[in-house]
């Protein structure tokens, strides 16, 4: 289906959905079926609990290679500095690590670290813009700001959020006569208003939408959870999915061994096919033994149960 038909099939009522496929749901559900098969321990990425000292500590120190949406060097920096220390921060870091927001990361930082002054352009902004340090970081903040000072629907803030995100011009300049009209009538100055609207207008080049980056931040906490809780497992499922890319393979050996962990080298007696957990160190797999491949490494551990140790 082209943009076109989507379009189509936006504009006659139907819901569009996007259905993403992320490698990291299957690092997750291969690292949680390796710990309890070795350990009898049963996790439950869906019913963690938000908090975890570990997993925090880990998104401070910047350590999160191979922790989803988290593993790039700015991304890094950007967790040192900000020192998140629950989902709302990992929320909003996400959002705001794009190619527009991404000039209003440091003040965001300094506003988290009490060395910027939080202000507010209305009284009604601090409930709306608490959360993100008087930032506007989200699309729905928009929409609940159109809510609360210039009278519209949660329907007609939806209009406004679309035209914003699609950049309409006739569109905009109707809904902004709409919006300033509406504060006058909420006794919010026409000049405060049309200031409020413009720094709306600025927001709309890089808003985002909050639901998206959370459920993003959730997938993240859960990766760096099972980082932080079972690095070993999570170091041989991550290599394991990771197998064919040397590149990366080299850079998750170096990174488990900062983390302590021993990866001890491929043997054809205790190796299996992927990269497994031996006595809290991690084994090589031995499909990942260049020019072995998946088939050649099959038959060996084949062979070895059939017939005993080589």
């Amino acid at each position: 289906m082209t943009q076109y038909d989507m379009k189509g099939v936006e504009e006659i009522g139907l819901l569009k959905m996007d259905f993403l496929g992320l490698s990291t749901l299957t690092l997750i559900d291969r690292c949680v079926k390796m710990i309890e098969a070795q350990t009898g321990e049963k996790v439950d990425p869906s019913t963690l609990q938000d908090g975890d000292p570990r997993t925090y500590e880990l998104f401070a120190s910047g350590r999160t290679n191979g922790v989803f949406q988290f593993e790039s060097d700015g991304m890094k920096d950007q967790l040192r500095r900000f020192k998140p220390d629950r989902l709302e921060h990992l929320t909003a870091l996400n959002a705001l690590y794009r190619p527009g927001p991404m000039q209003m990361i440091d003040d965001f930082i300094k506003r988290r670290h009490g060395q910027t002054k939080i202000t507010y352009e209305h009284p009604a902004f601090e409930t709306i813009l608490g959360e993100t340090y008087g930032i506007m970081v989200y699309q729905e903040q928009v929409m609940q700001i159109a809510s609360a000072i210039a009278g519209f629907t949660m329907g007609e803030a939806d209009i406004l959020r679309k035209a914003m995100g699609k950049k309409k011009a006739d569109v905009m300049a109707a809904q902004k006569e709409k919006f300033v009209s509406g504060c006058v009538a909420n006794k919010v100055p026409a000049k405060k208003a049309e200031k409020i609207w413009d720094n709306i207008e600025m927001f709309a080049g890089y808003g985002f939408n909050k639901s998206h980056s959370a459920a993003y931040a959730w997938v993240a906490y859960q990766t760096a959870y099972l980082k932080a809780n079972y690095p070993a497992f999570f170091v041989a499922s991550l290599l394991t999915m990771e197998k064919a890319n040397a590149d990366k393979l080299v850079a998750y050996m170096a990174e488990a061994k900062d983390l302590g962990l021993t990866v001890l080298p491929p043997n054809v007696n205790r190796s299996l096919v992927d990269f497994t957990v031996e006595e809290g160190a991690v084994r090589f797999a031995l499909s990942a033994v260049k020019n072995v491949g998946e088939g050649a490494a099959e038959s060996v551990v084949a062979a070895r149960n059939q017939d005993g140790p080589f």
